[in-house]
């Protein structure tokens, strides 16, 4: 029995590499997001001088969105594979993010919150910008999404303060 116990064990714990497909996956949308900045960013350049301010901001605010998205990707891509899967072994590399190796499950979440917030506000910004290609429900509507994902992120913060509590921590 104990001999049967060991083996289902093993193959559990051998199960945490059906998830590496989903991070590498990850890096392949970064690509598919950088072919789409590289475009914005040439009709950016090449369209600049018949831009209005507007126009500029609202381009200019994409390709934040864009850095913004894959940022957020690659955080959910290393830090998932290194929570979940295995450590990425590049030892003491000069370029290794700080960050790296020390973002938990709970700090992903709230960092990933964070950036949803962040995405969302440059959404919101956008539509304020173009607020007369809006209705006042269609504004509405991104103003109580916002706020939804913003207060979202504080029960987060909440939920994982209090948890931390309770396990002793500060």
């Amino acid at each position: 029995m104990k001999k049967l116990e060991s083996g289902l064990e093993s193959l559990l714990f051998r199960s945490r590499w059906l998830l590496a497909p989903f991070f590498f996956g990850l890096i392949v949308a970064i690509a598919a997001l950088l072919v789409k900045f590289a475009k914005e960013l040439l009709g950016l350049v090449t369209g600049l001088l018949a831009m209005s301010g507007s126009e500029l901001i609202v381009s200019i605010l994409t390709l934040v969105d864009s850095a913004l998205i894959a940022s957020l990707l690659l955080i959910i891509a290393f830090s998932g594979y290194e929570n979940f899967v295995s450590r990425i072994g590049v030892g003491e590399h000069e370029d290794r993010p700080a960050w790296m190796g020390k973002v938990g499950f709970a700090d992903l979440k709230i960092k990933v919150m964070g950036a949803i917030v962040a995405i969302s506000a440059v959404e919101l910004l956008k539509g304020f910008i173009n607020v007369a290609d809006y209705s006042h429900q269609e504004l509405a509507w991104k103003v109580g999404i916002h706020l939804t994902f913003v207060v979202s992120g504080v029960l987060f913060a909440i939920t994982d303060r209090i948890a931390e509590g309770k396990d002793g921590g500060h």
